[in-house]
Formats: structure tokens, sequence, C-alpha cells
């Protein structure tokens, strides 16, 4: 009798007992795929236009039915017809406004007025009469390591413009195949690999004049030590050239120009930041060359916002946005309205920041018109043939997409068409994950993120928590928009846990504060937000249990912040797995490492590398790298597993034959993950009967 009661209150308090982790939930798991496959209907608006202003769509409904919807804007009005009814009517396909794609690679420019030709030829800039042939070389400092390359010429023709660039370092990674499938030896692999630090290449414009065939001098303190020059323009007199500089360390942007006649040359913008500036994802250049202006995208209030800028003195003529919130995006530029049709995150003060917002607004800043108001993140705007309206779907990942049709004069509703069904996902057994904010390290900034449970929930028992993380600067990362599967942190959530996804300060898309947390500091991760977080979601969340400490899993940078959970938070993080982790900022491709942790390469880089740092661990850690790697040396990896073994620490590693980037994502790789877990958070064998 005693050992029944004893069994029955072990069983209460073990959550191992009850039956997590076993064979079944691993089935369960690995089958929610197929589960939730075609479970969501009326989704999916694709419009087909008519002449007459209408247009109509198919729905596609539960057991292969389907439906056909004839929309007219004019009248506001949506019926569902027979096919037979929209047969004879005329279509109007919608004209593509599609951005160009890239420059094709080019070995002669010819000059506007068609009479001349530049070519590259041994590395220099050869000037071809196109009727004589005759040619001229107008420049004799090219060589092998310093050619020649792009020629802009002036629209007058009197002038052109030839990119100098001297070569960088050639640093090259070396993986070993160790069991191939075509030969029983191994071989090995060697690719370009630049890191931080390297030498990179350096590239400068040349000014040519094409009448007397000689170059014209341009100093170049101004753009001295680029990492890269960009958006070159010439103006549409010929009298300028423009073009942007980012300093190495990404400190300092400016737009330069270029007086065609003396090489002269003035900053128009110049910005200096103590940080960084986000060039590869808030950069927005775009010359009016009718008016003079410039549209210029900047943080310079601490927030993304875009400025009309006079290209002849450089002063702002005014800002064209302000406010708490960012310019995610500039979807397109009307010179002849004065217009901006943008993509904003932040808009709307009682919804998530991150939901995507569309407004338009005046070169002058005024008549900001909102495009979408719905509280969800929204897709594109799809015009109609002559842009009186658009279509729009948003959703949450708690609430299924919304269809709207909208008008484009003044953003206002003309009808909701869909209103996703979900019923067949839900009778599934498809649980919507839980959005939840909190307070961040400086009890101020509202941090969100999700919680994902198992299908099997059940709001009396505790599980154990485990975070999937991925903290990378140049984006947010928690999902947004509605999905009938979260892949991973579903399958984990289903073998007895609660999974939950955050976006720490340090990540992208809010305030520039926000943003500057990353700055030489990746090994912060935005830990004090998440862990202020769960204990946040923990203390109104009964079921989950932080008891024996959280579970923490990531790729790539979330493999180095998942090890780093470990090493700097080992009292919160208890067990790890990290996957083709880019472990020390030194090992890592170069442009992104020197975007966030700056230039030239300092201590540091040093104090924030998981190899320093390994003597820290406390807790379980697996590390998984796959010996084909291209995006990560996995180096990275192995040096952290040579630090860890020489101060004695024990940790576990999956060294994946074969694999590339993200080899925990294999099908055994995961199997191997899921186990970690089950068997250190939950305490128990994995897939027991």
């Amino acid at each position: 009798m005693l050992r029944c009661l004893v069994l029955a209150v072990l069983a209460a308090m073990s959550p191992g007992l009850f039956a997590q982790g076993t064979k079944s939930d691993y089935a369960r798991s690995q089958g929610l795929r197929k589960r939730f496959a075609n479970g969501v209907f009326r989704d999916a608006v694709r419009p087909t236009w008519f002449a007459d202003g209408t247009f109509s769509y198919r729905i596609a409904l539960p057991n292969g039915a389907s439906e056909h919807v004839l929309v007219d804007p004019v009248k506001g009005t949506r019926m569902v017809v027979p096919r037979s009814e929209l047969r004879g009517k005329q279509r109007v396909e919608v004209p593509s406004r599609a951005a160009p794609g890239r420059r094709p690679v080019r070995r002669e420019w010819g000059s506007p007025d068609g009479k001349w030709s530049a070519v590259i030829r041994r590395g220099n800039v050869v000037l071809v009469d196109r009727e004589s042939k005759a040619e001229t070389r107008l420049s004799d400092d090219g060589s092998p390591g310093d050619s020649y390359g792009r020629v802009l010429w002036s629209p007058d023709s009197r002038r052109l413009v030839a990119i100098q660039t001297k070569s960088g370092g050639d640093r090259r990674v070396t993986l070993v195949e160790t069991a191939p499938r075509d030969r029983l030896q191994p071989r090995t692999v060697t690719y370009p690999y630049r890191k931080p630090g390297d030498p990179i290449p350096h590239a400068r414009p040349r000014l040519f004049d094409v009448g007397k065939k000689r170059r014209i001098p341009v100093a170049e303190q101004l753009f001295a030590n680029p990492w890269s020059i960009g958006h070159e323009h010439w103006s549409s007199d010929g009298r300028r050239f423009y073009f942007t500089y980012n300093q190495r360390g990404h400190t300092v942007m400016r737009v330069l120009s270029v007086d065609a006649d003396t090489g002269v040359v003035t900053p128009i913008v110049d910005e200096q930041c103590k940080t960084f500036f986000d060039y590869a994802n808030k950069t927005f250049v775009r010359y009016l060359d009718a008016t003079g202006e410039l549209l210029w995208m900047s943080e310079r209030d601490g927030w993304n916002h875009l400025y009309l800028i006079d290209l002849r003195t450089g002063t702002v003529k005014n800002r064209i946005t302000r406010g708490p919130f960012v310019v995610r995006r500039v979807d397109e530029v009307d010179v002849k309205a004065r217009e901006l049709r943008l993509q904003v995150h932040g808009l709307f003060p009682g919804q998530d920041p991150y939901h995507i917002h569309h407004v338009r607004v005046r070169f002058d800043g005024t008549e900001l018109t909102h495009l979408t108001d719905g509280d969800g993140t929204h897709g594109p705007l799809r015009f109609s043939p002559d842009r009186a309206f658009y279509l729009v779907t948003f959703s949450r990942v708690d609430l299924p997409p919304v269809t709207e049709l909208r008008r484009a004069a003044d953003g206002k509703l003309v009808l909701t068409l869909e209103r996703a069904d979900i019923g067949e996902l839900v009778r599934a057994g498809w649980r919507a994950p839980e959005r939840f904010h909190a307070k961040g390290r400086d009890g101020t900034t509202e941090i969100y993120g999700l919680i994902h449970q198992p299908t099997n929930f059940d709001p009396a028992r505790k599980y154990p928590v485990i975070e999937y993380i991925y903290a990378g600067p140049h984006g947010h990362h928690v999902p947004k928009a509605f999905r009938p599967l979260h892949n991973l942190p579903m399958a984990m959530a289903e073998l007895g846990f609660l999974v939950v996804q955050i976006d720490g300060m340090g990540t992208n898309w809010r305030s520039k504060a926000f943003h500057d947390v990353c700055w030489k500091n990746l090994g912060d991760s935005g830990f004090p937000d998440r862990i202020r977080w769960i204990r946040s979601a923990a203390a109104s969340h009964p079921q989950m249990d932080l008891s024996r400490g959280v579970g923490i899993f990531g790729g790539s940078a979330g493999g180095q912040s998942s090890t780093r959970a470990l090493l700097a938070h080992g009292d919160f993080y208890k067990v790890a797995v990290s996957d083709c982790g880019c472990h020390d900022n030194r090992m890592d491709k170069i442009w992104w490492n020197e975007l966030w942790m700056g230039w030239p390469i300092g201590p540091h880089y040093a104090e924030q590398s998981n190899v320093t740092q390994a003597k820290r661990l406390t807790g379980k850690l697996l590390l998984v790298v796959g010996e084909l790697d291209r995006n990560v040396d996995p180096a990275s990896t192995m040096q952290v597993v040579n630090a860890l073994i020489q101060a004695d620490k024990d940790f576990d590693l999956l060294v994946i034959p074969g694999a590339g980037h993200g080899a925990c994502e294999s099908r055994y790789g995961r199997r191997r993950r899921a186990d970690y877990f089950v068997r250190h958070l939950l305490g128990v064998e994995p897939r027991a009967e």
C-alpha cells in the first residue's frame, strides 16, 4: 500500500512519469506536417481582372469543392456565381512593375551619342572611335591586381567614369569530405572565404575627359577606405557624378558629388555614427534629376526614416517620415505625383510593432495615408489594372489570413473578400502559438515572443521550457504571419515541452537604440531580455516548469547563441543543442561579422568568442556540425571543441559526414537533438514504449 502511495506521489511530481518523450510522442511529432497539411481554405485570393472593372477568383473548399466569386469594386459587391457566368468576359492583365534584374556582365560600353565605345583591355580603359575604329588608351595604371571594370558615361558623352578596383586578400577555406559517395578515399574541397580583418577589394571611381582623352584627377580623401562604393549616377546635364561611400567599419556613410570639369569632390550627405550603419537592410538612395533632389534613408533621429535632400547644397529640404516607427522598405516612387509607397513597422501603438503595414506619403512629408490598418502583418498590395483598387492579405500567428479589397485613393476598406477557414486544421488538433510580451532588461521596452504548446497540452500539467533561438541582428525572427505549421518549435513541443521564441534587444526593426545593443556585443544575444521574458511568462503560465532549468537550441547564429547561453547564463539555461554555430566572429564570413562587430578587429572579438569562454561551461551541451559547411567554417565549432577539451569539460559532439550548413536539420540530426532534450530535461529515455 505504501509503495503504491509513493508511486502516486512521484507521478504527480515528475513530468517524466507522464509518459512524455515516448515512442508515440515521437511518432506524433514526426507526423505533424502530414497531419496539418491541406487544412486551410479561403486563404488564397488570386484575382482575374476584366475589362469592365470587375474581377473574379476561385476559392478551394474542403472535400475538393470550390466556388467562383465575382467582385465589382465600384459597387462594392461580392457574389458567388456559376463558372459559366464568367465565360466570355474580357480579361485585362495587370501591368508589371517588377524591379530591374541584375546588371549584365559587359565588356564594352557605348556612349549615349553613339560615337564612342569604352572597353577594358589588360586592365585598362580603352576608348574606341566607332566610325574610324581608332583606339586610345585612357589609362595606363591598370594591372592584374588593380584593374578597371565598369564604365559609366555622362549623358552628354563628354565624360566617363571607370571603376578601378584593387584586389583584396585571397583567404581560402579547405574542407575534408571524409566519406564521398562516389569513391573510397576522402577528398578536399577548397573555396574563397574572406573573414573579418582580411584585406578587401578597394574600389575608386576614375574620371576621364573624352574630348581631351585624359584623366581628370579626383582626390580620394573623402572615400579613402571603402567597404564599398555604389549608387553611381550622372546628373542629367552631365556636370556632376554622384556615388555613395560606405567606409569600412560602417560608421561613415556619404553621398559624394564629383565635379565633371574639375574632379572636386563635395559631400552631399555625410553621416557618422558611433555604432554602425545597417547598410545591408536600411539603405535607400534615389536621385531626382528633374528637381535636383535626393531621397535618402537614415536612422539619424533614432528611427529609420526617409529624408528629402537638396542635391546642390546637401541640406535637408524636409523630413518625409517621422515618429516612433520605422520604414522597412520603399515599394514605389511616383516622381510625377511626388509620392512614396512604403512598408513600415510599429505604425499602430496598440499592435505588435513588428507588423508590416503599408502607407503612402508625399515627398514633402504631408498626407501620410494608411493603406492598411488590420491587426496583423500585411502582405504586398496587389493593384487593379487601373490602380484604383488593391487587394491585401493580413494575418497573425493566431489569426488566419484575411483578404481585403481597398480603395487606392484613400486606403478605405471596400470589402472583406475572404476570412480563411481553419476548421479542418482545428479538428486535426492544431493549436495556435500564444503571443506574449513582457518588459525587457530596462523595465520599459516591450519584448515580443511566442509560446508553442503540444497538441495534447494539459493545462493541469507541468512542462519543461525550451527556447528556439535565432538572434541575428539582420532581422527579427519570431514569426508574425499565420502558418499551419511552425515545424521546429511545434515538433519539439510535441515531445512534452513548451517551446518559446523571442526577439530580444539587438535584433532589427525597432529603434536604433534597440538595435545598437548588438554592436561589438553579439554574445549578448538579447539574453537579459529573454530570461526576463521567460520568467514573466512562467509567472502567468503555471504550466511552465523552470525548476530544472531551461533548454535552448538554434543553428548558425542561433548555434553561437545557444552555446553562449550555457557559458554566460548557466544558472538559467541548463541544456543546449548548437548546430553549425559561428562561435567565434573572427572565423565567420566577413560582411556579417564586421557589420555588427566592427573594424578593425579588437579585443572585443576575443571576449565575445565561445572559444575563449569555453572554460565557463556548465550544463549539458551537444555541438553539431556538418563537415562540408560552406556558410560557417566548420573549424569554428571544432575550435570550441578543442577549448572544451583543454578546459576538461564534458560535452557531446556530432559531426555529420557530407552535411553542409544546417546539418542538424537532417532526419538523424533532428532525432539526436530531440533525444538530447528528452533525456536531459524530461529525464527519461527517449522513445520508450
